[in-house]
């Protein structure tokens, strides 16, 4: 249950906190893709990562990732570059600015690159957990109804408990972010990062 959470079988897991989404000089910032809730995550964040760290915990990263193709264009799923067609050259690039973990909750302890939605989906995710042997994740970042669902989601079928922080987490539109956590509650408790810092404490 998430009210006794042992932190050494626990790990923040938080998605896509990174320059290219939240930064001004980021890849959404300069096509003008910005939101104050999504913006305001990693200070929101940070004391949760900082208390499970102290307790033994452990901090993980899934960041997007767009891999170079030839001459360097990144190779972009057909949907993505219909939703995102500013996204180019260098965007989301391993090794750069952009790709790279806020500097608010760098460094993590591991990082994750994902090449789609869920942070399971051909990564190493489940190769740390069964290393360090974690069993759950506290989860959080963007957005709520892609990434953090999709992950949430694929946690659940391979019976890993999750805790969803329902203030660390956002979407570009609030109604769209609250009818995903009703969604997702069947699944997983919501939590707030309050009510996980007193867990912790």
């Amino acid at each position: 249950m998430a009210d006794t959470l042992d932190p050494r079988r626990t790990a923040l897991l938080t998605i896509d906190l990174q320059n290219d989404f939240l930064h001004p000089e980021g890849a959404y910032g300069r096509a003008g893709q910005s939101s104050a809730a999504i913006t305001a995550l990693p200070q929101r964040i940070k004391p949760v990562a900082e208390a499970l760290r102290a307790k033994g915990g452990t901090y993980i990263s899934a960041q997007f990732t767009l891999v170079p193709g030839p001459g360097g264009e990144p190779l972009i799923a057909p949907h993505l570059r219909e939703l995102r067609p500013f996204l180019g050259k260098g965007d989301f690039e391993p090794g750069a600015f952009g790709h790279a973990l806020v500097d608010t909750l760098a460094p993590a302890d591991y990082t994750v690159e994902k090449v789609a939605y869920s942070a399971f989906y051909q990564t190493r995710l489940e190769y740390i957990m069964k290393a360090l042997g974690i069993d759950t994740l506290i989860v959080g970042g963007i957005v709520t109804n892609g990434g953090v669902a999709s992950t949430v989601r694929d946690a659940h079928l391979r019976n890993i408990h999750t805790v969803l922080l329902s203030d660390g987490c956002a979407a570009f539109k609030p109604e769209v972010h609250d009818a995903t956590l009703i969604s997702l509650g069947s699944i997983s408790p919501n939590m707030t990062c309050a009510e996980v810092l007193e867990v912790l404490s």
